[in-house]
């Protein structure tokens, strides 16, 4: 039972790798960028979300909605005024550019809210739970991977039955013909971008309900992000969940051996990964 319950709580965690990361895999399977200011941006998100709590009152889920089409312009003026220009066949402008967004985003948090640590206050949600076949489930870590899920599943509706989503994989396919027939590819990376934000949102929402947070928690959550992305293989939304799924289990399997190996057993499962499937368990861009 008690490794039942290490293997739940994993998964669980998974959950919340898994929104680490898909917008990081949203992003790089549309306009093979990475975003070095993924994590940071997660952190910023959190810090709106407790300021819009802090200062109307609200509850943290409600203050995220509002917070979500913030994240959205903000994406949508970062990729279409600053990231479009460094888009192209080498990638390090892209690189440079979002790491030295990266300081900058820490930067502007320490000089605002100080670099105490902080938490986003859910209330009894924190301490509820459930019995899930005799084992007592977190209603917190639960909703954290429902979501995972649902934001999986809408990403995927989104791509492949819309007008938008085949708008999407044009411009990743080919951007020369996309333009040719008629789109737009630097409205288009934008929403892509504007969208990830929003994913961006939700998995602050519970990083900041969940853990503490500070202004320099941005590249560790970067790190989680990006070994759930390549262990479920680029570009692939549902690998991105899977490679979550597998993070999260390998760091509980650790703990519940020697607490001081949680991190490590995440590093040593994404190198052993990486070491016999290089392009990832699921392997597939958008297409």
């Amino acid at each position: 039972m008690n490794w039942l319950d290490t293997l739940l709580q994993g998964v669980l965690l998974g959950g919340l790798y898994a929104l680490f990361a898909a917008g990081l895999s949203l992003v790089f399977g549309i306009m093979r960028l990475v975003n070095l200011a993924h994590g940071d941006l997660i952190v910023l998100a959190a810090f709106l979300i407790l300021l819009i709590v802090s200062t109307l009152g609200l509850d943290p889920f409600l203050a995220a909605v509002i917070a979500a089409p913030l994240m959205f312009g903000l994406g949508w003026l970062l990729q279409y005024h600053l990231l479009n220009r460094t888009l192209g066949k080498d990638i390090l402008p892209p690189l440079l550019v979002t790491f030295g967004l990266s300081i900058v985003i820490q930067n502007g948090l320490l000089e605002t809210f100080t670099a105490d640590s902080k938490r986003v206050s859910a209330g009894a949600l924190e301490t509820a739970s459930i019995q899930l076949a005799g084992i007592n489930a977190g209603l917190m870590p639960l909703l954290t991977f429902a979501s995972a899920v649902a934001v999986i599943v809408a990403l995927n509706q989104l791509i492949y039955r819309t007008a938008l989503g085949r708008a999407f994989r044009a411009t990743s396919d080919d951007v020369v013909t996309a333009r040719l027939m008629g789109i737009r590819p630097n409205s288009i990376f934008a929403i892509a971008t504007g969208l990830a934000m929003m994913i961006v949102t939700v998995a602050a929402l519970y990083l900041g309900t969940r853990a503490n947070f500070d202004p320099t928690s941005g590249p560790s959550r970067l790190i989680y992000a990006f070994e759930a992305v390549i262990i479920g293989g680029l570009g692939s939304l549902w690998g991105t969940l899977a490679g979550g799924v597998i993070l999260g289990v390998a760091q509980t399997v650790g703990a519940s051996i020697n607490p001081e190996w949680q991190i490590l057993s995440g590093h040593i499962a994404f190198l052993l990964v990486l070491l016999f499937r290089p392009r990832g368990l699921f392997p597939r861009a958008v297409d």
